[in-house]
């Protein structure tokens, strides 16, 4: 008799994205060829997406423990303690090639995926932030990409009604090919409640929950791990579709049965869907896992087992139920309408069996879907150091109104107002400052209480491009500061590395560059990273995205009486400028927009200053010392006293530069520096309390009137400044520019 032919040629092996010494490790674990559904399972399991094959041995690195971490890496979101019995949830992760794809949908289900990573843990959603990368303002694809990507964010957020309060919008020409959208979700729980996903136990009832399985998503994590080409727009149907209605009655009814003591463990079917879930749930829990996929609530006919465990559907749950509280569990989501059934069992076995028609369609071991995936050490090279540019040889422009209106008009310091006041930011009634209008870190109120949790994400690609050690220290320590300018305590961050393809040494050498730069800040703040995701191949035709290592940062203000945002500084006030002004113009927003350079190394992070420096703000704010805080960051004192004149209302008159390089002293990008505004009783308390601490202190200007002026420089009307600002996206977005 003829043998059979097999149906796993390297054809198909190669579409699964598996390479030759990948399938032959699967060969060797199963001591067989595997059938098409096994393929597909190992297929999604291995890709970059679920196993983080290339990033796990750096990740490692982290700083993931502190004083107030209940939960770090390793569930679907990171766990800390903010004081009184309430912990705070939160997650941020990509959802970029779905999104340059399908935007709005993509968008929209990456809002949808990071609330379930969030709620699944036992928390309810209290605020969703963003970090947005579009390519250049002028790319025939920016405008349709930012469209759908926003109503995507804000249909889906603010239909399930959780605040968005905050995020960064940015637009260079290296993500013409591949936009990014980050999506973070903050949550709230009880210290004592968190739910976590480890299925203990052997015979346990596994239940599915939430909407129907489809075919949309197939393939998603697959995707999300391979670069793009020119026919990337055959992607579609690999991108989920979303329905927020449905998200809200499953956080409730999800919430509902949290309350009582049925669940055992839960995991929300994200990337890989009933794959990853499952899989993630056994090797946690050290059980096996047996499925009857006939029953799993299938919304189109004659699905095949390979369509149902890769499917990407949203709004879908997987849980392990305590034996005897089976109908309790069907009575709830029933009540909220939601499909629920009974699809299987946790077992003895260590194997992921799945029946379907009657026959055992899969029956392959736990451990290499999870741990024992491949593990690689990709060679890296380290990114060339660039030459430090002085001020003094960097030319100085001779109209300094024109440099500063440019400035404040340009794509990535413009308003985003366009943008987010398509977001509902105040639905829940918590918020209490959100960041999207210019302050340092949104500010939601904890519930019933005089707390509040502060909330910000940052990153400065251009740094981590020109080098990505210093760049990862300075993305962390930006929202180290954001926060503390709020006056809140960091506790602790989340990440979501965004970075071409890792099989490129020198792509592999960022990378690892920004983790080392990144743990070194985390150390240096007692700032660990408790959740996270990686997101590789992020690249066209071989053109990779600047590296984006985007950094979620969480803190906490004890009470909400002595807090500080950037709009308080009253007509008579002085400006103290914290920290030490060297006019580093290299990697800055000056040279980008005035000169058209993307050149130089970027500002070095000193983090004992860092640290010092940002005590001493926080400490003046609680102390009561300061009505205005504001860090400097991009384009440096001159952008930072636009944007502290626009919040306020009041102008601004900044004093004669002390150094010899005016456009170093105006628009220089040194690290560690804060402008602080105090009433005039303040001041010499503010100026000799930082020198006694070894802090460089010094007054910069006074604030009052209704111009932003720089003695030598520029002397504008707020009115025009801030024209200049928000007309920018607008006329944008409506084809005038």
């Amino acid at each position: 008799m003829a043998r059979k032919k097999s149906e796993i040629t390297p054809e198909v092996v190669a579409e699964h994205g598996l390479s030759e010494s990948e399938y032959e490790i699967v060969l060797d674990r199963l001591g067989r060829e595997p059938n098409l559904t096994e393929l597909g399972i190992f297929s999604v399991m291995w890709s970059e997406h679920c196993s983080y094959k290339s990033s796990r041995r750096h990740l490692a690195k982290f700083l993931t423990t502190g004083d107030r971490v209940i939960q770090g890496p390793g569930e679907n979101a990171g766990v800390i303690d903010i004081d009184d019995g309430d912990a705070i949830i939160f997650k941020m992760e990509s959802h970029n090639h779905p999104s340059f794809i399908e935007p709005y949908q993509g968008a929209a289900t990456g809002v949808g995926g990071i609330m379930r990573d969030v709620f699944t843990m036992g928390a309810r959603p209290i605020a969703l932030l963003n970090a947005l990368r579009f390519g250049e303002p002028d790319h025939p694809k920016t405008r349709t990409l930012v469209n759908g990507v926003v109503a995507g964010i804000g249909g889906y957020g603010n239909c399930v009604g959780v605040p968005t309060v905050g995020g960064e919008t940015n637009f260079h020409k290296g993500y013409n090919g591949n936009i990014l959208v980050n999506a973070m979700c903050v949550g709230l729980a009880r210290a004592d409640n968190v739910f976590y996903s480890a299925a203990k136990g052997v015979g346990n009832p596994i239940f599915y929950v939430g909407s129907k399985t489809g075919r949309d998503g197939i393939h998603g994590a697959t995707m999300a791990s391979a670069e793009f080409d020119d026919d990337s727009e055959e992607k579609r149907p690999t991108v989920q579709v979303g329905d927020p209605f449905t998200e809200k009655l499953l956080i409730e009814a999800c919430l509902e049965l949290m309350a009582t003591d049925a669940i055992i463990a839960i995991q929300d079917m994200g990337a890989a869907g009933l794959t990853s879930s499952s899989i993630e749930m056994a090797d946690k829990g050290g059980v096996g896992i047996e499925l009857h996929l006939d029953k799993v609530p299938q919304r189109e006919p004659n699905m095949t087992a390979y369509e149902m465990m890769l499917s990407e559907s949203q709004e879908r749950m997987l849980m392990v139920i305590q034996p005897g509280k089976e109908q309790l569990a069907f009575d709830i989501f029933e009540k909220w309408e939601l499909d629920v059934a009974h699809i299987g069992k946790t077992t003895d076995t260590g194997n992921l069996v799945l029946k379907h028609h009657n026959k055992k369609v899969c029956d392959i071991p736990i451990s290499p879907l999870a741990d024992d995936a491949p593990n690689l050490d990709r060679p890296h090279t380290k990114t060339a150091p660039r030459d430090v540019l002085k001020a003094a040889d960097i030319h100085e422009t001779q109209d300094y109104n024109d440099a500063l209106t440019r400035i404040m008009s340009s794509p990535n310091i413009a308003s985003k107002r366009w943008i987010w006041e398509q977001y509902d930011r105040h639905v829940m009634s918590d918020t209490v400052d959100s960041s999207q209008s210019g302050g340092d870190a949104a500010i939601v109120r904890i519930h019933g209480t005089n707390k509040a949790v502060a909330i910000t994400t940052d990153c400065t690609p251009r740094y981590v491009e020109a080098d990505p050690y210093e760049g990862g220290k300075q993305c962390v320590a930006e929202t180290w500061r954001n926060l503390t300018c709020v006056g809140a305590d960091p506790i602790a961050i989340t990440d979501c590395l965004n970075f071409g393809n890792p099989e490129r040494p020198e792509i592999m050498g960022q990378l690892v560059g920004a983790i080392e730069g990144m743990n070194e800040a985390c150390h240096a703040f007692d700032y660990p990273v408790v959740s996270g995701n990686v997101s590789l191949y992020n690249e066209t035709n071989g053109q990779a995205i600047p590296p984006t290592p985007a950094v979620g940062g969480v803190g906490l203000i004890p009470d909400l009486h002595k807090f500080t945002t950037l709009t308080g500084a009253n007509a008579g006030d002085t400006l103290i400028l914290i920290g030490e002004t060297t006019g580093w113009l290299g990697c800055s927003l000056y040279l980008t927009e005035i000169l058209s350079r993307e050149d130089g190394a970027p500002p070095p992070v000193d983090l004992a200053v860092e640290k010092l420096n940002g005590d001493y703000v926080r400490k003046l704010i609680r102390n009561r010392r300061v009505t205005a805080v504001h860090d400097l960051s991009d384009g440096g004192l001159a952008v930072t006293a636009c944007e502290m004149a626009f919040a306020g209302g009041q102008g601004i008159h900044l004093s004669k530069a002390p150094i010899e390089a005016r456009h170093g002293w105006l628009f220089g990008e040194d690290q560690a520096r804060y402008l602080v505004a105090v009433d005039k009783n303040s001041v010499n308390p503010v100026l000799s309390t930082a020198k006694a601490k070894g802090i460089v202190a010094q007054v910069v200007g006074t604030v009052g009137g209704d111009r932003v002026r720089a003695d030598g420089a520029f002397d504008l009307s707020i009115a025009e400044l801030r024209k200049a600002n928000e007309d920018w996206l607008p006329a944008l977005m409506a084809g005038d520019t």
